[in-house]
């Protein structure tokens, strides 16, 4: 099978019968080419429907996962990014095509470097890596347009809702494993926010999110 009919593949079995059915973002999939973002170790598993392993324990979201929360949140073309966790750098790259600006903040040196050369090996120029921890968000570029947490939380911090403008929209994985929820949070006003449920799943928690402690009684 060829590449392109595995891209195509995907895009019709896995990503489309998952209710992505925005156009500008299966459009997207096709320009922006997955495989060059993938570890070499793991070009074989670009276009299946699982999570890809990367340097210092962390992975790719699944095509289907990194296709719906870039849907969710309805980019537009004028609006600024914030994505915590850059991985090897793909969700920003699409971040980056819908966007005018994305700040992808990554902890591992090892996984910052990777994401930098990645999306320089495929022409994206507006995006900045930078590196950090973003568990609490990134304040230097606050207010953000849309939010992306690219990694599990077992709660949304505040500081995230303060760094989205009003009109803004936040899209995060909450909980524990075995089940978590993809919420998709609106800022509404100054003091107002609008959460909704969009589906269940199960990532691997973003690096240094704390989780809450569990006392027995």
């Amino acid at each position: 099978m060829n590449i392109e009919q595995a891209r195509f593949n995907m895009i019709e079995q896995q990503i489309r019968p998952w209710d992505v059915l925005d156009q500008d973002v299966l459009d997207l999939l096709v320009v922006v080419k997955r495989e060059n973002f993938v570890p070499a170790a793991h070009k074989n598993l670009a276009f299946v429907d699982t999570e890809i392993p990367l340097p210092g324990g962390q992975n790719m979201f699944s095509p289907k996962l990194e296709a719906r929360l870039l849907q969710e949140v309805k980019l537009k073309k004028h609006e600024n990014v914030l994505e915590i966790g850059s991985g090897s750098g793909y969700m920003a790259a699409l971040l980056a095509y819908k966007g005018r600006h994305v700040t992808t903040v990554e902890i591992d040196p090892e996984l910052k470097a990777l994401a930098e050369k990645n999306l320089a090996d495929n022409g994206v120029t507006n995006v900045t890596v930078e590196l950090g921890d973003g568990a609490h968000g990134w304040s230097q570029g606050a207010p953000y347009d849309v939010i992306v947490i690219s990694g599990g939380l077992p709660t949304l911090p505040e500081a995230f809702l303060q760094q989205l403008k009003v009109g803004g929209r936040l899209v995060a994985i909450i909980g524990e494993a075995p089940l978590m929820k993809a919420q998709l949070v609106t800022r509404t006003g100054e003091a107002g926010y609008d959460t909704r449920t969009l589906f269940e799943t199960n990532v691997k928690m973003l690096s240094k999110a704390s989780v809450p402690s569990h006392f027995t009684f």
